[in-house]
């Protein structure tokens, strides 16, 4: 998958169980003061001189991804089967599980009996993990639109047809679809995220452009957010006599994340056994995205779960009561896990759940329902 990384131990017969890392950063200049922030530069693909910054936690991840390949190493003598690490690149881009996955990870190693990973979570205490059965994180689309107009000067302008008061009218319209169109009980976002047209004060553009971000848990409510999003758009451009937008959608978007119900329950239990039942808690679910769902949807059909481990050096409460603001989130500039407990939490959870699934009879059928 270009970066990727993949590492087999076989340890006798027994199940294939494999954990993957995500290991890209952000472009983020990071800004914590702490010894290890990252002091690194480089040139992202507008050309653009960016910091390099491992804002959503990935730096965690990677430590402990070989703090518990270490762990397992030590004690092979208590499990048999086949662990499968996997180092994977691009999942900020919603890249890099396709990639990998394309390029073979479950031709030319194994397929895997069980796929597990984890994900730091900043609104969580250090110590504690969270967990999810069923849908975790959502679809990820992104949808591009150009609304054409007719250009002219800006005292004149009943000569022209001005894309901006129609990107602006399609803004709001856009807000009425999950407001108005969507089931209540069905989770949807869409945010425009981008817009950017003209030049100038005095002239009206013949192109406004607008970027989206849409979100939804299943496949239906995808695609009835996508046909809404362009029904809207051309509605409203046809109104005002413009030609046709043009709407980019990407292709196969990152999939909704689905933990298996059934492993998803055993892990907790383990998780409880092992960091006391105070310290594993569900969590709703999120409309952030994670290419960690294409592990569990592929023809094999494979069980997956990804759990989630706090940072926070003290409760959510605490600390928005000490600062008198929120805490730092992912993504943040200043975002700062309580790296030592953090770690030996995810070593110690992660670990855990390898050795129970060792133990484990693979099931004949699992992964997306």
């Amino acid at each position: 998958g270009g970066y990727g990384v993949v590492g087999i131990m076989k340890n006798g017969k027994g199940p294939t169980v494999m954990i993957r890392t995500d290991m890209d950063a952000l472009p983020i200049i990071e800004k914590t003061g702490l010894p290890y922030a990252s002091r690194i530069r480089t040139t992202d693909g507008q050309g653009r001189d960016v910091g390099v910054m491992h804002a959503c936690g990935h730096d965690v991840h990677m430590t402990v991804f070989v703090g518990t390949a270490y762990l397992l190493m030590q004690l092979r003598d208590k499990w048999s089967g086949t662990l499968m690490m996997v180092g994977q690149p691009a999942e900020e881009k919603g890249a890099g599980a396709k990639a990998m996955l394309a390029d073979g990870l479950f031709t030319r190693f194994q397929v895997p009996d069980y796929c597990l990973a984890l994900h730091v979570a900043a609104d969580l205490p250090a110590g504690k993990v969270g967990y999810r059965k069923g849908y975790a994180m959502a679809n990820v689309d992104s949808v591009d639109i150009t609304i054409h107009g007719v250009s002219g000067h800006g005292a004149s302008p009943h000569k022209t047809k001005d894309p901006v008061v129609i990107a602006a009218q399609v803004i709001l319209s856009l807000q009425s679809i999950v407001s108005r169109e969507m089931n209540p009980t069905e989770p949807a976002v869409v945010t425009v995220g981008s817009i950017h047209g003209g030049t100038k004060h005095n002239i009206i553009p013949d192109e406004a452009h607008l970027q989206l971000t849409v979100r939804s848990f299943s496949e239906k409510a995808r695609k009835q957010l996508i046909t809404s999003i362009k029904r809207i758009t051309n509605g409203i451009a046809a109104a005002a006599g413009a030609p046709a937008p043009t709407l980019k959608i990407k292709e196969d978007p990152t999939p909704s994340l689905y933990n298996d119900p059934i492993l998803t329950e055993k892990l907790a239990k383990t998780f409880e056994a092992v960091l006391g039942k105070e310290n594993v808690v569900p969590r709703a679910p999120e409309m952030i995205g994670e290419d960690f769902a294409r592990y569990g949807r592929t023809k094999q059909n494979i069980p997956i779960c990804m759990f989630r481990i706090g940072t926070m050096k003290r409760s959510h409460v605490e600390e928005k009561s000490l600062n008198g603001k929120e805490p730092p989130s992912l993504h943040s500039s200043m975002f700062a896990p309580a790296a030592a407990i953090t770690i030996k939490t995810g070593v110690k959870a992660m670990t855990s759940a390898a050795l129970e699934l060792f133990e484990t009879e693979p099931p004949k059928k699992g992964g997306q329902k």
